[in-house]
């Protein structure tokens, strides 16, 4: 949270000043939610006792409150795995120019992409007539769609 605060007054005087706290951009929270999963702690699995490192050289560092710990790694989403509710990426549609994470970069995991040239129609330029119907063109775009393979 941050403090923000505005003045109230005539022309520009700050002679009642306003503060409450806030949330920052969401981008920021974003980066550092990632930033501390990058970072996160692997626990090693030991019943009754108390919580540890399965990185055994840095065992003995005690596990700070800010830390993100887990037990297993993350799954590979990138890969089709039914049973445990993972489809893959396998005929993903995905943004061939973005650099974000809807490119086909990022999102086909590096195995490339399919690009179909697809017809699309739809009804454009609509005009309503007076009473009672409604005329419109038929209007054809090509449009490149890019799947991952």
């Amino acid at each position: 949270m941050s403090r923000r605060c505005r003045c109230h007054g005539v022309s520009g005087s700050c002679a009642v000043k306003t503060c409450w706290r806030g949330l920052p951009p969401f981008q920021d929270i974003g980066r550092a939610l990632k930033k501390s999963y990058e970072r996160s702690v692997r626990l090693a699995v030991r019943s009754k006792r108390r919580l540890r490192r399965k990185d055994r050289r840095r065992r003995r560092e005690p596990i700070s409150f800010s830390e993100l710990v887990h037990l297993r790694r993350s799954p590979n989403y990138c890969r089709n795995r039914p049973s445990k509710g993972i489809l893959g990426t396998r005929g993903r549609v995905c943004n061939r120019t973005s650099t974000g994470p809807e490119s086909c970069d990022l999102l086909c995991c590096g195995r490339g992409y399919n690009t179909q040239v697809v017809r699309h129609v739809e009804r454009c330029h609509c005009k309503f007539h007076w009473c009672c119907y409604v005329e419109c063109k038929r209007c054809e775009t090509m449009v490149d769609v890019h799947t991952c393979k």
